[in-house]
């Protein structure tokens, strides 16, 4: 659970961070999927359907980029390497330093569309490694989630709603989703604080922290060897 936690809270920092910043640069969410395929509909409904398919093509990169983290990891590990989820982290940064280039270099008008196509690739395959890496108990994106499992957790503890035995598991699992809730709050604020004052270096920044949070894992690779 340690794991889980520390994960959790460098991840959903990363992803608050880079939905956030997405949107203030451009407009549109890259890690809001239930947003975006709401908003689809929507758009679909009143004739608009450039915008609804816009929407529906963030969404399909969102799905190759979970897609593509899954073949990544599961290479990975019928290979047996060690510290294949830390390279999948280190995939997400430097994708994320060059969409961060290429906004930098290209205008606005060429580089909009890309860049959020970009970063909802990204988000997916930060969704679908930290997904595998924690068996499934941390989300890094999927706040709508996240806040069932807070519920969920907070009824658990209620006197008489389940077993004594259950408690420690379930406050440690209401820490992680609550750890995963504020430090995606804490990342949207980070992001757009960041934009505002240095633009497309912000998403650089954010590889610096996905760099950082793989690190550990990566120090333990080279010292060990990549075969388990």
């Amino acid at each position: 659970m340690r794991i889980d936690l520390r994960l959790a809270v460098w991840l959903s920092l990363v992803a608050g961070a880079v939905n956030a910043a997405g949107f203030r640069a451009l407009g549109y969410f890259s890690a809001n999927m239930t947003g975006n395929v709401s908003a689809a509909s929507d758009f679909l409904s009143l004739g608009r359907f450039a915008t609804a398919l816009w929407l529906l093509g963030l969404l399909i990169a969102f799905v190759l980029g979970a897609f593509a983290s899954g073949l990544l990891i599961d290479m990975g590990e019928r290979r047996d390497l060690r510290g294949i989820y830390a390279f999948s982290i280190l995939l997400e940064a430097a994708l994320l330093i060059c969409l961060g280039g290429l906004d930098l270099i290209w205008t606005a008008a060429i580089s909009g569309h890309l860049m959020m196509i970009g970063l909802s690739f990204v988000m997916g395959l930060q969704n679908a490694a930290t997904t595998r890496i924690s068996d499934g108990r941390v989300r890094t994106t999927h706040v709508s989630g996240i806040a069932t499992d807070i519920g969920l957790g907070f009824a658990a503890l209620m006197p008489g709603a389940g077993r004594s035995d259950d408690t420690q598991i379930t406050r440690a699992r209401l820490l992680l989703h609550l750890a995963t809730l504020g430090s995606f709050f804490a990342g949207g604020l980070a992001g757009v604080w960041g934009y505002e004052r240095i633009g497309p270096m912000i998403f650089i920044l954010i590889a610096g922290l996905l760099i950082a949070a793989a690190a550990p894992e990566l120090r333990k690779v080279y010292r060990h060897g990549a075969p388990r």
